[in-house]
């Protein structure tokens, strides 16, 4: 099971995290002052912008949920919209609704959303994740804005983030009422899941990975319920763990990006979550997005750096990489002083005019 403890790890981001789970409860000081209520927020609305819950379904019947940002000062004229969601694992109290609601300050209307089977959006059984299905989730954000008559339907953008802006890009390929996307910290959660960080698993490890998958097909057939796999984060980090499991921690498991909703901060995947990762790969028609301009924007010092700078070398025209200098990748979570907000800013203008 060992290369299947891998994979479930890759499910926060990458291979090589936490295999050794604490089950006591933290006395860490940030722990005790988490907000673990539904309706906490990890950011502050903006005085500019208003926020309203909405709730929307997707092509498979799955309500989702979502709030849509506005900026106050819009007056009567149509906006352009933006969809956003991500990072995987996480809720739109967390880093979407930060960008919607930055987004929104600078006068564009932005939906921020739960993925299916997460949050606060529907779907069962809870904790699942699918290639074909979070695609889909965009393209249900998609239908929502343009049925909106503040939203102009011909400039509608996507933002994805993190293990979303592979789900965004291909969202984008094959959903062509979207003009523009752009994503931030960039994860192939296809090709991480199937190959390994920076692509290490071999063939006999996959292979025994997918012969442990099977196995566990059996035991959730007898039980009649998908089994629940480790808690993502643990309570405690016991020090040696890699810098990038540090960061993650620093995010979901403290007051800074804490959320009861986030898979990342409070729970687990479903063991069996990665089969439909396996082996279908979302960015194979990443080249179709062209000629609808793309924005990737990665840390200098992000573990993950690479999957945007192998998009990059694909895609095709107009296309373009910022590297935010000494990022990590979190840091493109919920870093208002990091996260090139003008950039994006003056992207989508350019893009959805």
């Amino acid at each position: 099971m060992r290369v299947l403890t891998l994979i479930m790890a890759a499910m926060l981001m990458s291979l090589g995290q936490l295999t050794a789970q604490s089950k006591k409860k933290s006395s860490d000081k940030n722990s005790e002052k988490m907000d673990t209520t539904k309706e906490h927020y990890t950011f502050q609305l903006s005085d500019k912008v208003t926020r309203q819950k909405v709730t929307f379904k997707n092509r498979y019947g799955i309500t989702l949920s979502g709030d849509l940002y506005l900026p106050k000062n819009a007056g009567n004229e149509k906006l352009s919209a933006l969809a956003i969601s991500g990072p995987f694992g996480a809720v739109k109290q967390q880093s979407s609704g930060l960008y919607a609601n930055q987004m929104a300050e600078r006068g564009f209307a932005a939906i921020a959303f739960d993925p299916s089977y997460t949050g606060e959006s529907g779907g069962e059984p809870r904790n699942m994740a699918s290639p074909e299905i979070n695609t889909e989730d965009f393209s249900a954000a998609v239908d929502f804005l343009g049925l909106q008559d503040k939203v102009d339907r011909n400039k509608i953008g996507i933002i994805g983030i993190c293990g979303f802006g592979g789900f965004a890009l291909n969202a984008t390929a094959v959903d062509k009422r979207v003009k523009a996307v752009a994503t931030t910290s960039l994860y192939d959660m296809t090709r991480v899941m199937s190959k390994g960080y920076n692509d290490s698993v071999t063939p006999e490890q996959r292979t025994k990975t997918l012969e442990d998958l099977g196995q566990q097909r059996w035991k959730d057939a007898e039980t009649g319920k998908p089994a629940d796999g480790s808690r993502n984060l643990p309570e405690t980090l016991k020090g040696d763990e890699p810098q990038f499991v540090k960061e993650y921690f620093d995010y979901y498991r403290t007051p800074r990006g804490f959320h009861v909703n986030s898979v990342n901060s409070n729970g687990a995947w479903l063991i069996t979550n990665p089969i439909s990762f396996m082996n279908m790969p979302i960015l194979n028609y990443v080249k179709e997005i062209s000629p609808r301009p793309m924005l990737l924007i990665a840390g200098e010092n992000a573990h993950s750096r690479y999957f945007s700078e192998d998009i990059i070398k694909t895609a095709n025209e107009p296309k373009e990489l910022m590297i935010i200098p000494n990022a990590v990748h979190v840091d493109l979570y919920d870093k208002i002083d990091v996260i090139p907000f003008d950039k994006l800013d003056t992207f989508f203008r350019k893009s959805l005019k």
